[in-house]
């Protein structure tokens, strides 16, 4: 397995139930295999299963990740390696519809070390191992991003 500054193409293991479904809305259990890529494994789902607006947490660890924080004065996000095993103290998102109609992932999170100290950030791409256990709730009513003409990100709006 590559570590997540390079690429890692081995087949997804993700398996998922659907655990609620009533009235628009769908309870979803996602669970990662050791070696499975985070963000790639959730694009992938809510892309395959029609989800524009949910939320999701997680707990798990992971074998390395990449942190992403947005520097402000940049306009863009820097990259912050982790290259350690790691626990998931905290896994939060949501899902909103991009300005493309598609569904458009969020996800932030807290990584604990060894030692007990922690660090966070917009999560770029990570490895599972052993685990990552997703708890994502479909929400019928659908959440829009615009894009912020002051960050050049796409937020959401409640007005769109």
């Amino acid at each position: 397995m590559k570590s997540a500054i390079g690429s890692n193409k081995r087949e997804s293991k993700m398996q998922h139930k659907l655990l609620h479904q009533a009235n628009g809305q769908r309870t979803y259990a996602l669970i990662l295999d050791a070696g499975d890529e985070v963000m790639d494994c959730l694009r992938r789902f809510i892309n395959d299963e029609g989800v524009r607006a949910a939320q999701l947490t997680a707990i798990g660890a992971f074998s390395d990740a990449v942190l992403m924080y947005f520097d402000w004065d940049k306009k863009d996000y820097l990259r912050i390696p982790v290259t350690e095993q790691v626990e998931v103290a905290s896994m939060i998102g949501d899902v909103a519809e991009s300005p493309s109609g598609q569904g458009s992932l969020h996800v932030h999170i807290v990584l604990g070390r060894r030692d007990g100290t922690a660090m966070a950030g917009h999560l770029g791409e990570a490895h599972v191992r052993p685990t990552l256990e997703i708890i994502l709730n479909e929400s019928p009513a659908h959440l829009r991003k615009k894009k912020d003409p002051e960050t050049g990100l796409a937020l959401i709006d409640p007005e769109v």
